[in-house]
């Protein structure tokens, strides 16, 4: 019997079948997931904030679906080479990438790039947001960030900022305060923040916007002294640091961390491992390391984490086009 020769509620039935065949498939690939170890790129050194993270979300997946989740680093071209090679991989989910502040500012920074973060890329979850405090060698008079503002009006240009690096989010920080402040500082990068700190503790360099793992230890020794954070709202674990925005309207610097997938990937997959670190955010264990580390867990949807960097992708292109960035 041919399918033409099939009574018509049959042969419906059996394209209905062959149809959703495809979905099936898909579904049971998500139900046996992961069926080997998967590999979560991270284009910075090992030891940083972001790669403690990676490792601590990572052990989290491990224990709770049965295979290793393995933290490879891959450095080069300010995350390029970790983001490239994720987004040419499979999209089976078992290579997935740690996205940072890095991928939004290069989106800009770059003006050639063998990929498309938001194109070529799915979001699966955030982490949190890292939140970065200003510090001034002790030698600058002022306390506060008003005061920090009239002084360096007053001093246009003799003031040295410091960053890990051209693109970097505490390079961006830099230029979005001056860019809101209407102030005039001279930026030296550096090749990371603690490369820096030497020299702003000599007063070579008398500003930083930093990460707060980087510099905290300075600032309880006196070494440094903090002016702000640059959160919205007050930290937590910071309560007495007021904010730049109290003195700076509008301003806000806060880092993403989160996971990726390529492009692709199957839904049932992503939404998976998305429940999972949702889950791992309620830790308390998990939510006590985010505070060591000056984190502010952040959970959400998939299309949560997209809308937050197709977000901060327009912010901080606008700061890299105002500020001229480039990379040599």
């Amino acid at each position: 019997m041919t399918y033409l020769e099939l009574p018509r509620r049959r042969f419906l039935h059996l394209a209905a079948g062959t149809a959703a065949l495809p979905a099936m498939l898909r579904i049971a690939r998500a139900q046996v997931y992961p069926s080997r170890p998967v590999r979560i790129i991270n284009g910075f050194p090992p030891g940083g904030v972001t790669d403690i993270l990676a490792r601590l979300i990572g052990q989290r997946l491990s224990d709770r679906l049965g295979q290793q989740f393995i933290v490879e680093n891959r450095m080069g071209a300010g995350t390029n080479i970790a983001t490239e090679a994720v987004a040419n991989a499979p999209p089976d989910g078992y290579m997935l990438l740690v996205a940072t502040a890095a991928n939004v500012i290069n989106a800009t920074l770059y003006e050639k790039l063998n990929f498309n973060f938001i194109r070529d890329l799915a979001p699966i979850a955030s982490f949190g947001v890292a939140p970065q405090i200003m510090v001034v060698n002790p030698e600058i008079p002022a306390k506060t960030v008003a005061e920090f503002i009239t002084y360096a009006k007053a001093n246009p240009g003799k003031i040295n900022y410091a960053s890990g690096g051209v693109g970097s989010p505490p390079h961006a920080a830099g230029e979005l305060f001056k860019m809101i402040a209407g102030v005039n500082m001279t930026h030296v990068p550096y090749r990371g923040t603690n490369v820096a700190m030497p020299d702003m503790i000599g007063g070579q360099v008398q500003v930083i916007f930093a990460f707060i793992p980087d510099v905290i230890e300075y600032i309880r020794a006196g070494n440094l002294r903090a002016l702000a954070v640059t959160t919205a709202m007050r930290l937590d674990t910071l309560p007495n640091i007021p904010i730049v925005g109290d003195s700076l309207p509008g301003f806000e610097a806060t880092s993403l961390q989160g996971l990726c997938a390529p492009k692709n990937t199957p839904v049932a997959i992503i939404e998976k491992l998305n429940s999972e670190i949702n889950m791992a955010l309620a830790d308390q264990k998990i939510t006590a390391r985010f505070d060591e580390l000056g984190l502010t867990p952040l959970s959400g949807s998939p299309a949560d984490f997209g809308k937050l960097i197709a977000e901060h992708t327009e912010k901080w292109g606008q700061v890299v086009r105002f500020a001229g960035m480039k990379v040599d």
